[in-house]
């Protein structure tokens, strides 16, 4: 068997005993992962990835002696490794695993309130994907941190003259795994007068809002979970509310949010898909569609169908992918007219918008 074909190597971090046992035995039945070793906190985590050079850790949020957070910024800044977090769903658990997500870890399982040993069992399919996907993915050492944007007051007026004075400019961007982080990025990029923005990400229903306040404190825009009926403004960004579908509909001389809680298409609700094949009904040319980070190919085909209606298409490059499946699937299929690096994308969203027709 090559390195290429050697299973990955992983190792369980996790302060009860019961889901170090139940990991190991959903992660063990897949011929493609072996569990090398596990640790009921970070400081034996610490010994042990020194000893076993693990290929993949799952890392556990809350525990013991040192907190999971400090434990993965230590790691990504001397070890980096890729780290699939697990995750309770609560708001709490929210917030501290898209804080774990913009230190460096590749994606997340969400561990169920009740019953875990059930609720794990049920998620092995997603936990054995994942800790396959984070095999493949690129972790890099911690780089800058995010900024945080000054928040004017209700009165104030962005200082600089509006760049984009028309309504009819619609930008569309779909994500998955490294996706939190990568719409940051782009989210940072963007003036607070920038054209509107709407974006389906793949996240847990509890996890929407927490994410949506995330993105709002990095980016001049007003970023906001997406309200049925409600217009679609320039310098607003929306993601849709938990666990459902966004789509846009055309109202006359303008757009709206379509909140859909149909079932989930390519096993996603909310579905990139769904976003982008209705932004290329109702906005057709006089929209810009982008495929960020992401594992499996949700997207790809509303991609094509945004090309087809016209509009300018992009994708994330794979050197700044964390995992090139998503963009590369739209790529392949020939949905995709640029790709182009992560750092590069917020200024062609705007330039882009600024050609559609």
């Amino acid at each position: 068997m090559s390195a290429a074909d050697s299973p990955c190597r992983v190792l369980i971090v996790d302060d009860s005993a019961v889901v170090r046992q139940v990991l190991t035995e959903i992660l063990s039945q897949d011929p493609g992962i072996e569990v090398i070793g596990s640790a009921a906190d970070p400081i034996l985590a610490r010994e042990k990835i020194k000893r076993l050079n693990p290929d993949v850790i799952t890392l556990d949020v809350e525990m013991p002696r040192m907190d999971g957070l400090a434990f993965l910024e230590n790691l990504m800044r001397l070890h980096p490794i890729p780290v699939v977090m697990v995750s309770s769903l609560t708001e709490r658990g929210a917030d501290t695993t898209l804080q774990a997500l913009s230190l460096g870890a590749v994606d997340f399982v969400a561990k169920p309130k009740l019953d875990v040993a059930r609720g794990l069992q049920d998620y092995a399919r997603e936990i054995t994907s994942k800790v396959k996907m984070a095999a493949r993915s690129r972790v890099r050492p911690l780089g800058r941190p995010p900024t945080v944007k000054h928040v004017l007051g209700p009165r104030q007026a962005p200082a600089r003259a509006s760049t984009f004075r028309t309504t009819d400019r619609l930008i569309a961007i779909g994500a998955s795994a490294g996706g939190t982080e990568a719409l940051r990025v782009v989210l940072e990029g963007m003036p607070a007068d920038a054209p509107a923005i709407v974006m389906t990400q793949h996240l847990p229903a509890s996890f929407s809002s927490a994410f949506a306040e995330r993105l709002d404190r990095h980016s001049a825009m007003s970023v906001r979970e997406a309200t049925d009926g409600e217009a679609v403004l320039p310098g607003h960004a929306y993601l849709p509310p938990g666990g459902k579908h966004l789509r846009i509909i055309r109202d006359g001389a303008r757009w709206r949010c379509r909140i859909d809680d149909g079932p989930p298409v390519n096993l996603h609700k909310p579905a990139v898909d769904v976003l982008f094949r209705s932004v290329a009904i109702s906005a057709g040319p006089n929209a810009v569609g982008a495929i960020l980070t992401g594992m499996g190919d949700d997207g790809a085909r509303g991609l094509l169908e945004m090309l087809q209606a016209g509009a300018p298409t992009l994708v994330q490059d794979e050197a700044t992918s964390v995992v090139w499946g998503m963009p590369g699937a739209a790529y392949k299929l020939g949905a995709a007219q640029e790709v182009l690096p992560l750092d590069r994308i917020a200024a062609r969203l705007l330039a882009l918008s600024q050609q559609a027709r």
